[in-house]
């Protein structure tokens, strides 16, 4: 017969839901797996989401394989077909060099999306890290961490480029660089307010009681659980990235002039927009605005999803 042991410590509150923390489910016990197909049956539900992907997949096949089908010259000038409207071998026109508008959105926008997903990659993985620890920490290590998040917050991007393009060789990698160094304060801050609500938590107490370190409490316990804001965040990035890029080279800073974008597509076309060459604006602002609001459907919806997860548990 098993006798019990008098001398047996009681069960930490919450330590049942420490192993199954470890090994992929959620602080409640529940399966990811079951929550992530809640989320994503949530997501599909939704008809703006599901356009906004579809203009999204389109789009980028439109510019990574467009100039396999439609290959053009976007270095040398051709002077003769200046400013030639939509027709013949010029589907959607030429511009004030004479070079291809189609081709020029394609590889345009080759630019606008590399820098808006390598953007929101750099700013949700620093801004997580920053965040979660500053949220753990808290006291004196979150209010300095905090005042550098305000300090950020209170730079001027248009300065910043500015200074950037006196000092530095315009690029792409450097382009990518200075945006992450400005995109990484909101997620930092909103995965800091997770992390706050997190910490006090019965499974976070038991793993602390058990002798669980900082980082394996922060990278094992609390990132994972802030999950729903980060994809959020990270899709709102992107977004963001690409419209920034675009109004940065609108007015004339970011990527040489060799390296075509939407946005310099904008700024030399908006000249001769009054002398009726609707087709140098017109076309870049369309794919700007395309690529901006299908992001912004899909982060509307993965917020939606993540909310519903949220509220049947």
């Amino acid at each position: 017969m098993t006798t019990l042991d008098a001398t047996a410590e009681p069960a930490l509150p919450g330590a049942e839901r420490l192993v199954p923390g470890e090994v992929g489910l959620d602080d409640d016990g529940g399966s990811s797996g079951g929550a992530l197909r809640l989320v994503g049956r949530t997501f599909v539900q939704n008809k703006l989401a599901i356009t906004g992907a579809v203009v999204i997949v389109l789009i980028t096949l439109f510019c990574f394989l467009g100039p396999l089908l439609h290959p053009t010259d976007q270095l040398d000038p051709n002077l003769i077909a200046a400013n030639t409207p939509p027709g013949g071998a010029f589907p959607l026109g030429a511009d004030n060099s004479g070079f291809d508008i189609l081709g020029r959105l394609m590889v345009g926008g080759q630019s606008s999306i590399e820098v808006g997903f390598a953007v929101a990659a750099i700013a949700t993985l620093v801004g997580i890290v920053y965040g979660a620890v500053s949220g753990f920490f808290g006291k004196v290590v979150d209010a300095v961490m905090m005042r550098v998040v305000d300090v950020g917050f209170s730079i001027p991007v248009v300065f910043l480029f500015i200074f950037a393009s006196r000092v530095f060789q315009p690029s792409l990698a450097l382009l990518i660089w200075l945006l992450g160094l400005v995109s990484w304060l909101v997620p930092a801050r909103l995965v800091r307010g997770e992390t706050l609500a997190l910490k006090v938590r019965e499974y976070v107490q038991a793993v602390r009681t058990m002798g669980g370190g900082s980082a394996r409490i922060i990278l094992r316990h609390l990132i994972p659980n802030t999950i729903g804001t980060i994809v959020v965040t990270a899709t709102f990035q992107v977004a963001n990235a690409v419209l920034v890029l675009a109004t940065l080279q609108y007015l004339g800073f970011g990527l040489p002039p060799t390296e075509p974008t939407w946005g310099s597509m904008l700024s030399s076309g908006i000249t001769y927009l009054e002398d009726g060459y609707w087709w140098e604006v017109y076309p870049a602002l369309a794919m700007i605005v395309l690529m901006v609001v299908a992001f912004n459907f899909i982060g509307d919806a993965l917020q939606d999803a993540f909310e519903v997860r949220l509220q049947q548990r």
